[in-house]
């Protein structure tokens, strides 16, 4: 993987063990054109894009954590690179479950001030925050999920609480068990429960639909961007199956159907197990 060096933003590969303490970014990406990409940071270009905020946001809260290298995947993903952007997204999970800080930058929930000791003003910016953008994209289901730590940001950058401090309102928007949102290991949840955590959830390429959810049952697929959502979604459940009769040989797993305790949105896509009925 690559990260980020605050002291001069470069990149440094690392590999193996010899990975440093990081933090990662979790964000909503705006325009495409917005985002800085990997050959920009490499130029020493695309300060003046307002992606780069963010990841200043990101080395900025880092840096008070005493962290001296960050992971932000619009710019350390070569996504140019098929072989690399494979590698990356199967290992994407393990990189937020590694990282000693996640940082959620939520840019359409926007607070005043000294926030953490106004009650009041919570109340205010609470609907808001459970009705962020964030809480709808599929790939920020694993980067709820995967980090130790997880702290949410404003647009301000002001800090709005963690998965702990906010579980119940977490909980309430998504539907994800209580016991997952604590760091419970998500094996311990069904194939049913955790593919319900996905409803409602959307991607902007239809095959990330599947894709986003690898790290979700640990499992690896290779990508085939171009095959479309139902052949995608195809192969996960295919390797689900195959996932579970390996650690299970005289236990068939359960059918796979809709989860009753599944989140119910007004917006989003319908949900993505209601595709392909997973059956044995």
């Amino acid at each position: 993987m690559r990260l980020l060096r605050l002291e001069d933003f470069s990149l440094v590969e690392v590999v193996g063990k010899n990975i440093p303490r990081y933090a990662v970014l979790s964000h909503t990406w705006g325009p495409d054109q917005e985002e800085v990409t990997y050959k920009e940071i490499v130029k020493g270009t695309g300060k003046s894009k307002a992606g780069y905020a963010k990841i200043q946001f990101c080395g900025k809260q880092a840096a008070k954590d005493n962290l001296q290298y960050i992971w932000v995947d619009t710019c350390c993903i070569n996504k140019s690179s098929s072989a690399e952007l494979q590698e990356a997204i199967n290992s994407m999970f393990y990189w937020y479950q590694k990282a000693d800080k996640c940082y959620v930058y939520l840019s359409d929930v926007s607070v005043s001030s000294s926030i953490e000791s106004d009650l009041s003003s919570q109340q205010k910016w609470m609907p808001t925050f459970q009705d962020s953008r964030w809480f709808t994209r599929g790939w920020t289901l694993q980067e709820l999920l995967a980090p130790t730590s997880i702290e949410f940001f404003s647009a301000e950058g002001e800090h709005l609480g963690n998965r702990i401090s906010l579980l119940q309102e977490i909980h309430d928007v998504t539907g994800i068990s209580l016991q997952a949102l604590q760091g419970n290991h998500l094996s311990h949840f069904s194939v049913n429960e955790r593919m319900s955590w996905a409803n409602g959830r959307e991607t902007k390429r239809e095959e990330d639909a599947a894709y986003s959810l690898l790290g979700i049952f640990d499992i690896h697929i290779p990508l085939i961007y171009g095959e479309g959502r139902k052949k995608a979604l195809k192969r996960l459940h295919r390797e689900i199956r195959e996932s579970l009769k390996d650690s299970s040989p005289t236990r068939p797993p359960a059918a796979f159907s809709e989860h009753e305790n599944a989140p119910k949105r007004e917006k989003g896509t319908a949900s993505i197990y209601t595709i392909i009925i997973f059956t044995l």
